[in-house]
């Protein structure tokens, strides 16, 4: 409705990494951040127009890729595309109904994502518990808070600490303090407005696409693809392989290089392996964020 604020939806519920990202990107009460269940049900919300944009992680630093959400920008052909990104500092806490001593722990409730960036703390200091996953940090807050049980903690945000009346009982159980997460805004194609990101969360221009094509089945075929990009000087700044969910052996391929499109080079580079390619996909053309941002709640 006329005078609103746009929505912004995001894998909720409040207190994720996901809504600190984007309250750390966002021009404040520019937007309204929407809290949905899942990483698909964010896209899902910004495909049935109910959002105006989405925010949905990457790739983490120590981790590496998000693949639900590398799948979700593949499966489906155009309609979405990535129009801006941002880098957040990503702090851990281990946070419980109340202060108890890290031997009463039984169980520590999590996303999927984070025992990796905690191994350290987790295979030393809480050996004796066992890990369980939840749809997100927050989430696994709230449901530590809600059931009161001494014996449970959460490893999450002191965001979603505060949120849920929890006590953070250590901070900083992440393996490293250079541990961060990029996270992607997501628009509909032809959208006419532009996300408020902050001015200063952009940098260079960056293009983003994903490729398939014959690949095992002919030999050199991926370097030959990489070489559009080699011999006209384009930084390749990422690039990775993910399962088709096909036949054993079929992969696609996902990159991002600096430049934009538009650019006489880059338009020829992706030219170039359409030519070898069954089929490729740009999924964005934005300005990239260039350093890891802290959290905007503490």
């Amino acid at each position: 409705m006329a005078g609103e604020r746009p929505r912004v939806g995001y894998l909720g519920p409040e207190g994720t990494f996901s809504e600190e990202a984007l309250l750390a990107s966002a021009v404040p009460d520019a937007i309204e951040p929407w809290p949905l269940p899942s990483i698909p049900g964010a896209v899902a919300a910004l495909r049935a127009e109910e959002v105006a944009w989405a925010i949905a992680p990457i790739e983490n630093s120590l981790e590496g890729s998000i693949n639900v959400t590398l799948d979700l920008l593949a499966g489906e052909p155009g309609g979405l595309e990535i129009v801006g990104d941002v880098l957040l500092r990503v702090r851990h806490a281990l946070i419980g109904p109340q202060a108890v001593g890290l031997e009463d722990i039984e169980t520590v409730i999590t996303h999927p994502q984070v025992p990796g960036q905690c191994t350290r703390f987790l295979h030393g200091e809480l050996a004796h518990a066992e890990v369980l996953p939840a749809s997100s940090t927050a989430e696994a807050v709230r449901i530590v808070a809600s059931a009161g049980r001494r014996e449970q903690a959460a490893i999450g945000t002191r965001l979603a600490a505060a949120i849920y009346g929890a006590s953070v009982l250590r901070e900083g159980v992440e393996d490293r303090d250079d541990n961060s997460t990029r996270f992607v805004w997501l628009s509909r194609v032809g959208e006419k407005r532009a996300p408020p990101l902050l001015a200063s969360a952009a940098g260079q221009w960056k293009v983003s696409l994903v490729f398939w094509g014959p690949g095992a089945e002919s030999p050199g075929w991926l370097v030959r693809c990489l070489d559009e990009f080699a011999r006209r000087s384009i930084n390749l700044t990422k690039i990775e392989s993910r399962p088709r969910r096909r036949e054993l052996g079929s992969y696609m391929v996902f990159a991002d290089l600096a430049g934009r499109i538009g650019e006489a080079p880059v338009d020829e580079a992706v030219a170039g392996l359409g030519a070898m390619c069954d089929e490729v996909r740009v999924l964005g053309s934005y300005l990239s964020a260039t350093a890891a941002g802290e959290p905007t709640a503490q």
